[in-house]
């Protein structure tokens, strides 16, 4: 960070925090849900798939207290409100005015591959997303659970053997927000496969773990059969992996269209 610079530090996060104490020569600005923060996101609620929240902003030396009320992001999920928020600071060090940050969140057309709306059907909306990290697949499922007003069908493509083994227990327990889980085989990125750590054995470990209903399925073929006879308007399927997974997220709605 340049002399003249600053830096934008997540105060959520225990070993952020703990940086923040020692950055003692450059400016440093904060955001999260902590109180503590200087730009702090407030009353978060969860609309269909937006999120509509408020953020405080706190001067450190004179204490003085504003607010930008009627923020509206179109994706669900706090670890978007934070990610906004963090913008947000941004965008006030550099001087634009409530008004534009406001139109510019809610125009935001989000991130390709991250909760990326893919179709509908019947009341069924389609989503994928890159998520292939045990954090990044809870905090996507949590998003889901709280948009939808019926339930989640979260469809788990693993990326890379070494990655499933070396995560295996956090894998089995980062599914609780999906009602139903669907496990494909791994997509190997050029690796040889791992014993214990494939499809069938992530399945029973999910189940292990306490899930209700975690299923084993052969490829995309599966999928279109399965949502047709079970999902009913007001549920949600997301698809997550960083393979060829985001290739049967775009096909869904057409198969079910078909049947």
């Amino acid at each position: 960070v340049p002399f003249y610079g600053f830096g934008v530090m997540c105060l959520d996060h225990p070993e952020v925090q703990a940086l923040v104490s020692r950055i003692t020569d450059r400016r440093v600005i904060t955001y999260g849900a902590n109180r503590q923060a200087d730009v702090r996101f407030v009353e978060v609620s969860t609309v269909g798939a937006k999120s509509h929240f408020s953020v405080e902003v706190r001067d450190r030396k004179s204490g003085e207290l504003t607010r930008i009320d009627d923020l509206v992001l179109p994706m669900p999920g706090l670890h978007n409100v934070s990610n906004a928020t963090a913008a947000i600071a941004v965008a006030l060090e550099l001087g634009i005015p409530a008004a534009a940050i406001r139109k510019g969140l809610a125009g935001f057309g989000g991130v390709k591959r991250r909760f990326t709306h893919t179709g509908s059907w019947n009341g069924v909306e389609i989503f994928d997303d890159y998520g292939h990290h045990p954090v990044e697949i809870k905090a996507v499922l949590k998003a889901a659970r709280e948009a939808a007003s019926g339930r989640v069908i979260a469809i788990m493509q693993p990326h890379r053997f070494t990655r499933l083994r070396d995560l295996f227990d956090d894998f089995c327990a980062c599914f609780n927000d999906a009602d139903t889980v669907l496990v494909a085989p791994v997509y190997p990125a050029g690796e040889a496969p791992i014993e214990g750590a494939d499809a069938a054995h992530l399945v029973a470990g999910i189940k292990s773990a306490g899930h209700r209903d975690a299923r084993l399925i052969a490829g995309p073929a599966d999928v279109a059969p399965l949502v047709a006879g079970e999902a009913k308007t007001g549920d949600y399927v997301v698809y997550l992996g960083a393979g060829n997974i985001t290739q049967w997220a775009y096909a869904l709605p057409k198969e079910l269209m078909a049947l």
